[in-house]
C-alpha cells in the first residue's frame, strides 16, 4: 500500500532540471531492476566522476534545500531507535539534519573526495560501496537515501525488524536518479524474495513531494 499524503510546503520558482536526467533516470531504474548491471567498471567510473566534482558540489550541484527531508523526518514516522545509515551522502548536506531524528548517524559514500569534505561530527563517515555493505545483517535501524542509486539487497539485508527506508529526491520527478515509490517497493520485494514483486505486497509507504522535491518512508509488512 502507498499512502500519499497533501503537501504542505509548496514548491518555490526557480527549479532547475538538470540537463542529462533522462538518461541517468534510466541508469537507476537499470540497477534498481537489474543489480548485475552495477559492475566494477561502472564502480570505478562513479567513483572517479564524484570524486572530480567534490570540490564543486556543494557550489554547482547541490540545491541547498533541506526542505523536503524535514518534511520526511516530520511526517514520515514513527521512527525507529538505533542506527540511521545515509547511503551516498557526499558532502554531508543532510547529515545534521538525520542526527537530529536518529540517536547515531553512519554516512558512507563511494568517493572519498565527497567525505573529506564532509563534517567530522555528527556522524562516523565510511567510504564504501552501496552494493556491498560493510554491515552486519540486521544492524541498522533506517537507511537514508537521497538522490542515490537504489541496491536493494544490500538495504533489505542491514535493516532491522521495525526498520525503515527513506527514499528521497531533491528535484521530485526531475531529479537524475529519480524512482517512483512503486518502483522502489517492487525491488524491495525482489530483494525480500517476494514471487512476484509486486508493488502490494511485502512493504508500505507513506509519500509526499515537499519544496522542489519529493519523499517516501518504507517499512515492511508481509515478511519480517
Amino acid at each position: 500500500m502507498i499512502q500519499t499524503l497533501p503537501r504542505v510546503i509548496a514548491e518555490p520558482p526557480g527549479k532547475p532540471a538538470p540537463n542529462g536526467r533522462a538518461k541517468l533516470q534510466q541508469l537507476a531504474r537499470q540497477i534498481a531492476t537489474h543489480p548485475a548491471a552495477w559492475n566494477a567498471g561502472l564502480t570505478a567510473v562513479v567513483r572517479e566522476l564524484f570524486d572530480q566534482l567534490a570540490a564543486v558540489w556543494d557550489t554547482e550541484h547541490a540545491t541547498g534545500r533541506t526542505d523536503f527531508l524535514t518534511d520526511a523526518l516530520a511526517r514520515g514516522g514513527p521512527w525507529p531507535s538505533g542506527t540511521c545509515l545515509e547511503l551516498g551522502s557526499g558532502t554531508g548536506q543532510y547529515t545534521p539534519v538525520l542526527s537530529g531524528t536518529f540517536n547515531r548517524v553512519i554516512a558512507l559514500n563511494l568517493a572519498r573526495e565527497m567525505l573529506t569534505r564532509a563534517p567530522a561530527h555528527p556522524a562516523a563517515r565510511i567510504q564504501a560501496d552501496a552494493a556491498r555493505l560493510p554491515l552486519a545483517d540486521a544492524s541498522i535501524s533506517a537507511v537514508a537515501c537521497v538522490d542515490v542509486l537504489l541496491f536493494a539487497r544490500e538495504i533489505t539485508r542491514v535493516l532491522a525488524a521495525g526498520g525503515v527506508l527513506i527514499w528521497a529526491n531533491q528535484l521530485a520527478c526531475d531529479g537524475p536518479l529519480f524512482l517512483d515509490t512503486a518502483t522502489v517497493i517492487t525491488a524491495l520485494n525482489s530483494a525480500d524474495g517476494g514471487n512476484d514483486g509486486g508493488a502490494e505486497d511485502g512493504w508500505s509507504a507513506v509519500q509526499a513531494e515537499a519544496g522542489w522535491g519529493n519523499w517516501a518512508v518504507l517499512r515492511r509488512t508481509g515478511r519480517p
